[in-house]
């Protein structure tokens, strides 16, 4: 009997096909490969091993929040300096909060695919070994 991982969490991609589903680990990697800069496609080894693609994408999104936490902490000292006006840099404070809390809900997403993904590699092993 195999052992299946039904997510339960609102995080969980629609894009993604529930674990344990036909296909779910093909959807789950396409996913994952879309959160990645395009020249990392072409890398077989992230885009045949899926955990380490999904690890990719977790720090690939780790460091873009660290980028937007940065240029939103910056917005009132620097963009003055450059000519912007305050109506322009209080736009960029919003944009840079909303792509804040959308990076953390994908984040969610590869962190919930992850632990999909190594469930169903012990499982796999558990199988193979007996």
């Amino acid at each position: 009997m195999s052992q299946t991982f039904t997510p339960i969490d609102s995080d969980w991609p629609v894009q993604v096909k529930t674990p344990g589903s036909h296909d779910w680990e093909r959807t789950a990697a396409r996913w994952l490969r879309d959160l990645l800069p395009a020249r990392y496609a072409g890398y077989s080894t992230l885009t045949r091993h899926h955990i380490l693609l999904a690890r990719h994408a977790q720090l690939q999104l780790q460091h873009e929040m660290r980028t937007v936490r940065v240029a939103l902490q910056t917005c009132r000292a620097e963009l003055p300096t450059l000519g912007v006006s305050d109506q322009t840099i209080e736009s960029t404070i919003r944009l840079y909060a909303v792509e804040l809390e959308q990076l953390n809900r994908l984040a969610r997403g590869v962190r919930l695919i992850t632990e999909a993904l190594l469930a169903g590699s012990h499982a796999q092993r558990r199988r193979s070994a007996v």
